[in-house]
């Protein structure tokens, strides 16, 4: 048979196509939001209005980009919500609003990429930042891991390609800072200078508390070399697999109902089989 004769494979049905990019949809709601008890929630609602919405004309391409953006909106919208409650509550801090798992996103991460070194120190450091720089955290992770392009990040944040490099400046930045936060509290024994800043620490990762400490760590001899051994974290991110999705959430079996008909029982077991938590494995690199 000649190349020419070979069958032209069917193109891929738009349902299917969307559920192929959930893994992708749940890391970008997961850790734009911290592991919050709706990010299942979200991710469906984002997966439904992909569904309703998608372009007529199905190009993989555009669709990714498209549901990116769609996925990065709804995080975008639901950390407005959560800063203008923080300001409603005269500054007092509000509790961190668990998973059922009663975990975060971070935690997520490390035990189910299983985390060691400096990779998992760049996992623990992404609870030290603001809630403000959530949302774009979550598109530069899947960048530096090489699952997202600078286009589709700019294009997700409504900016240019040029002025998209400004905040991701101050989001390295950030990170860099509370990276260095999590390797010296890390460290034992302890300077003891650090024992005195720590007094009246609640133990949670809290940004006022992270400025404070890393005031410490650039002022103390002891504690400053932990910046120095600090590999750049896109060298720790490159080739990282996303984040699997729990295994509640698959596409519906032969002969099921079509995704008109059932759609909650299509989303409700939208993960199940397609992914099966097997052990992330990436390139080898620096821990």
């Amino acid at each position: 048979m000649t190349p020419d004769e070979r069958p032209i494979p069917a193109p891929r049905a738009p349902d299917e196509l969307v559920a192929g990019f959930l893994p992708l949809v749940y890391n970008i709601v997961g850790r734009g939001l911290d592991g919050h008890r709706d990010v299942d929630e979200i991710v469906r609602e984002t997966m439904l209005r992909a569904l309703d919405g998608r372009p007529t004309a199905v190009d993989p391409a555009r669709l990714r980009s498209w549901l990116v953006a769609l996925a990065a909106r709804q995080v975008r919208d639901r950390v407005r919500e959560s800063v203008a409650e923080q300001a409603r509550a005269t500054g007092l801090p509000i509790p961190r609003e668990r998973t059922g798992h009663e975990t975060d996103f971070a935690a997520l991460t490390i035990v189910r990429l299983r985390l060691t070194g400096q990779r998992r120190e760049v996992a623990e450091a992404t609870r030290w930042l603001d809630l403000e720089d959530r949302p774009l955290l979550s598109l530069w992770w899947l960048e530096a891991a090489g699952d997202l392009t600078r286009e589709e990040l700019a294009s997700a944040m409504d900016l240019s390609r040029l002025h998209a490099a400004v905040p991701v400046l101050r989001l390295k930045s950030q990170l860099k800072l509370a990276r260095a936060v999590v390797r010296a509290l890390s460290a034992r024994p302890r300077c003891r200078g650090m024992d005195a800043t720590l007094v009246g620490w609640h133990g949670e990762a809290d940004p006022a508390w992270r400025d404070r400490i890393a005031r410490h760590t650039r002022d103390c001899h002891a504690c400053v070399r932990h910046r120095a051994q600090l590999v750049p974290t896109e060298r720790l991110l490159v080739g990282m697999p996303p984040v699997p999705p729990p295994a509640g959430l698959s596409l519906p079996s032969a002969g099921a109902p079509s995704v008109t008909s059932a759609r909650p029982t299509w989303l409700g077991q939208l993960t199940h089989g397609l992914l099966a938590n097997r052990p992330a494995r990436w390139p080898s690199g620096p821990e």
